[in-house]
């Protein structure tokens, strides 16, 4: 069996995921990179659609959906990464996307994370910005098969 097969990927209204999804967001930004709480939270998670990765129970990872095409908040625990869990998360949070007619989808990339975007097809756009204290690059990802567009924003 394949470590892909061991997590499930749910999407889920905020109110449905909130205490899982703020855990590891708080782990992943806050306690491990220093991410202040009034930055972390934003007040748009009631404005998204949440994927949460699943090992049993235990939620282990977590991404949104903003209403403009945005993806964000993109966070797997420590002992999850390298386990296929962030491809599981931008991928149902692609599709979600998609599903919702959507041309393009963007996000700000932590800049060690370029390549793991550059492999699920976003492409690099504009100069480095730091947010939060972090080298950030804006990343675009046209969607094939879809009517409608997105409009761009900045999360």
């Amino acid at each position: 069996m394949s470590e892909q097969a061991v997590f499930q990927v749910l999407l889920h209204e905020w109110q449905e995921c909130e205490v899982q999804a703020s855990l590891v967001r708080k782990i992943v930004f806050i306690d491990e990179q220093g991410v202040s709480l009034e930055e972390e939270m934003d007040g748009r998670d009631d404005q998204c659609v949440h994927a949460v990765a699943w090992s049993g129970n235990t939620a282990v990872g977590t991404g949104r959906l903003l209403p403009e095409g945005s993806i964000g908040r993109m966070a797997v625990l420590r002992e999850y990464r390298g386990r296929k869990v962030g491809s599981l998360l931008l991928t149902a949070l692609v599709e979600s996307a998609r599903s919702k007619g959507y041309a393009q989808v963007y996000l700000a990339a932590q800049e060690h994370a370029l390549p793991f975007y550059l492999r699920h097809g976003f492409i690099p756009e504009g100069e480095r910005f730091f947010e939060a204290g972090i080298a950030h690059v804006m990343m675009r990802r046209h969607l094939s098969g879809t009517k409608t567009q997105a409009p761009a924003a900045k999360e």
